[in-house]
């Protein structure tokens, strides 16, 4: 059986990846305070030994009121840059896989409560709330409180808020850098014209929307080692008529390319609650393809990836570089054993998993 692209190694800037499965970032609102808890360690540390080449570690903060809700994640002090360093030194006893974050500000919809008590957004005078900030004081939704817009001053503090969490995650040994820019956050709020009405050189055409998004990864390239990747996560489309589509995204794309910008991992959506998003097995692979077509950089394809043969047809034909799991392999945290046991590939186990390798197939866990 010839070895499956899927199980074929790659490179990203300077990480050397085993194949070509990424665990996406994937909020479990169990911090405290900014701060990781033994959750994280307990959900990251299995992920960790699943055979994926590379772990995205959750939306991570970058100002307090930066966070989704207030059991977000942050990397914004002291406290929460020790309480990730003490997960990862613990994870990186056992796992020798490479460990990315997400940097990430929520913008317009922070403030909220946590998904399994409803969702809904705090007011600002409420103890588990704030007062949110976006491009332009336009809410998310007719329920939240219209966000304050950000002024040149209150850029200019986001920007450094971007470059302080980069340093953070540089002196904790984080390999990469995955800059929040989809699902309706702070960066693709200001790609968005449905998010963002300014009127300055922030806003109207495509070059003025993208200006902020493409100073934050300048900043965080620049706070970051430079043998080490930066990359983003892009919403390709909005799903709504008078949103961001994707031939601004392709756009888009070779702008962030041309900055160095080491990868780019294509979602869509989040932006706006009438979205209208046609969901199906490999939905946004198409995004993907077309953003693919366009650069050269790695494109990570995402979004109802369930199946092996689904993963592999879609690094095999060229479609992206890279598949990322995120729901699935929260249900399936062996996604990768049981992929490659499929398809015929090779996959790395702990040493104090190897004797659980079926009998009839010798060859599923690398030496």
């Amino acid at each position: 059986m010839p070895q499956p692209v899927l199980f074929s190694p790659f490179a990203v800037r300077n990480i050397k990846l085993a194949n070509r499965i990424v665990i996406a970032p994937m909020c479990q609102y169990s911090a405290v305070d900014g701060c990781m808890t033994d959750w994280h360690l307990i959900h990251l540390g299995q992920l960790s030994l699943s055979g994926a080449a590379l772990l995205t570690i959750e939306a991570t903060a970058v100002v307090p009121e930066g966070r989704i809700t207030f059991a977000d994640v942050g990397l914004y002090d002291d406290a929460s840059e020790a309480a990730m360093a003490r997960t990862l030194e613990s994870i990186r006893k056992w796992s020798d896989m490479p460990i990315a974050v997400q940097l990430a500000h929520a913008g317009r919809k922070a403030s909220t409560e946590v998904p399994w008590r409803g969702g809904g957004q705090f007011s600002p005078a409420d103890p588990n709330g704030w007062q949110t900030e976006a491009p332009s004081a336009v809410a998310f939704n007719p329920n939240y409180v219209p966000p304050t817009a950000l002024d040149r001053d209150g850029m200019k503090r986001v920007r450094y808020a971007f470059a302080a969490a980069a340093r953070r995650a540089a002196k904790i040994g984080i390999d990469a850098v995955q800059i929040h820019g989809a699902h309706g956050y702070l960066l693709h709020q200001f790609l968005s014209p449905l998010s963002n009405q300014r009127t300055d050189e922030y806003g109207g055409s495509l070059e003025n929307r993208a200006r902020f998004p493409l100073e934050v990864l300048d900043t965080v390239r620049d706070a970051f080692p430079s043998d080490r990747p930066v990359t983003m996560r892009v919403s390709a489309t909005d799903w709504v008529e008078g949103g961001l589509e994707i031939s601004e995204s392709v756009e888009f794309a070779g702008m962030l390319e041309a900055r160095g910008c080491d990868a780019i991992h294509v979602s869509s959506g989040g932006l706006h609650p009438s979205q209208a998003i046609p969901v199906s097995p490999s939905y946004q692979v198409p995004l993907a393809r077309a953003i693919k077509s366009a650069v050269k950089m790695p494109v990570i394809a995402v979004g109802l990836i369930t199946e092996p043969t689904q993963a592999e047809a879609i690094v095999a034909t060229g479609d992206a570089d890279l598949i990322a799991l995120a729901r699935a392999i929260l249900y399936d945290p062996r996604w990768p054993w049981h992929a490659a046991a499929e398809l015929g590939g090779q996959v790395k186990a702990a040493n104090q998993y190897l004797r659980c390798q079926p009998s009839q197939l010798k060859s599923l866990f690398a030496k």
